[in-house]
């Protein structure tokens, strides 16, 4: 196969890795908030998400530091569109504001 093709593959790769642990971690936080027992949902979700993206940078990687390094940029890429994906529009309105100065 085409070494481009390869390497486009692995970033693909990494982007979907990335969405399957920042998509279950958004979604863990959900369920957990709301859980009796969050401290379950939070310790397994973590072992399951983080086997899932070591046994994929494993396989995708095949000992090559350039598929490693593409799929570790692929993997922050789907980071920032689960970001994306999840922001509520109220996102602004729940930020702190900061107070007007009334010192002289």
């Amino acid at each position: 196969m085409n070494e481009a093709l390869i390497l486009a593959l692995a970033s693909l790769a990494g982007g979907g890795l990335g969405a399957i642990f920042f998509g279950g971690l958004w979604w863990t936080v959900r369920r957990g908030i709301l859980s009796p027992r969050p401290q379950l949902w939070f310790l397994g979700s973590l072992v399951l998400r983080t086997s899932i993206v070591l046994a994929g940078f494993y396989f995708v990687g095949r000992g090559q530091w350039q598929r490693l390094l593409l799929c570790l940029i692929g993997f922050v890429m789907g980071r920032f569109i689960v970001m994306r994906l999840t922001r509520t529009s109220g996102d602004e309105s729940n930020r702190p504001k900061r107070e007007a100065s009334r010192a002289p």
